[in-house]
Formats: C-alpha cells, structure tokens, sequence
C-alpha cells in the first residue's frame, strides 16, 4: 500500500480524534471516491496527499481563529484542519450541491456539527468575514486574492506546491494594489514531508 502511515504520525497530528481522522479517510476512500469528490488513483493516498497536506497549515492559524475553507469539495483543508484544531470554527464553503450534499454528512457522522459549519454559496458572492481564508486546488493565487480579500480579516494560507513561487511572482500587482503581503512557506506534515504554502497578510 502507497500510503503507509503509522497510527503513531495519525495520533501526533490529530491527538484524541486520530479516531476520527480514519473515519474521515475512510469516507473520503468510499464515498468521496463514489461520489466523484476524489479520483480513484488517489485512494492509497490520502493521508499523505490530502490528509495530512492539509493538516499541514494547523501552524499558521491563529489560537481561536474563525476559519472559511474556500472550495472545500471534500472537506480539504478545512475538515482535517478542524479535526486537528478544536480550538477553530470553520466554515466549509462550495456551490456545488454534490459537494455540500458530502460535507454536511462528513460533518454530522465525525460529531462535528458544534465546530463546523457548512455553506453553499460562491465565494465571490460570501458577504461574511473571517480571521483565515483557506483554500486548497481552487484558482490561480491571482483569482483567489480578487475572491477571498473581502471575506478575510488577518490571513489567507493558500496550499500550493511546486507552482507556488511563479503564482507569488504573478500576483505581485494584486497584492499591491490592496495592501497584502505575501510570502511561500513551508510546513512539516508529520511524516517528514512539507507541504508549500503561500500566506497571504494584511500590511
């Protein structure tokens, strides 16, 4: 089996709800794989490709933050980030009805329904505020700057990977223009790999 994590690296990330964290995997590798949400080659995978990589960012969010997971489709970063962090309200946003059809179920099977909450709407159209912008294979940084200014208060921590440092570069004038910093960070995600990231600030 490709993924092959210890329950030592699931319980170190996830502490007293590494339980929940393989109930969370288990669904993404049947239903999330049935309903279309994650594609069949990614299901020896997902704790080290999605899980984990998204768990990655738990250390840039701030002690209590209220977090919006933008285009969360399967709940990636934002359920695994929840998961790792009760101290964080996160919010799960997609338009797709398919979409939030799976994360309300995830939310309610994994008891999470006080921690998490669950929103259909475009991003371009979210009214509301938050500490942290999340986002994980939605857009170009460009397009996620124009979307996610307006909802985030102190931070935007965007999972990149190997186009992070080109996005970054694109979106100079962008983040100029609206007083944002940014820069590529690099984050361990419990089994010794990093997970690239672009955090994205206000001034």
């Amino acid at each position: 089996m490709a993924d092959d994590v210890s329950r030592e690296v699931i319980e170190a990330v996830f502490g007293d709800r590494a339980a929940l964290a393989s109930q969370y995997h288990d669904m993404l590798a049947t239903r999330g794989i049935e309903w279309g949400l994650v594609g069949p080659r990614e299901a020896d995978r997902l704790w080290s490709r999605h899980i984990l990589n998204s768990a990655a960012i738990s250390s840039l969010v701030p002690d209590g933050a209220s977090v919006v997971d933008v285009g969360s489709g399967a709940g990636l970063p934002g359920l695994p980030l929840a998961l790792a962090r009760p101290d964080l309200h996160v919010w799960l946003l997609d338009s797709l009805l398919r979409r939030v059809n799976f994360l309300e179920l995830a939310v309610d099977e994994l008891g999470l329904a006080d921690q998490v909450t669950v929103i259909r709407e475009r991003a371009e159209q979210c009214t509301q505020r938050f500490d942290v912008v999340v986002v994980r294979a939605v857009a170009p940084l460009t397009r996620l700057i124009e979307w996610c200014d307006p909802m985030m208060s102190q931070l935007m921590v965007a999972l990149k990977g190997d186009s992070a440092e080109a996005e970054l570069a694109d979106a100079a004038s962008a983040l100029k223009h609206r007083g944002l910093t940014a820069d590529v960070r690099h984050v361990d995600d419990g089994m010794g790999d990093e997970a690239t990231v672009i955090v994205v600030a206000r001034v």
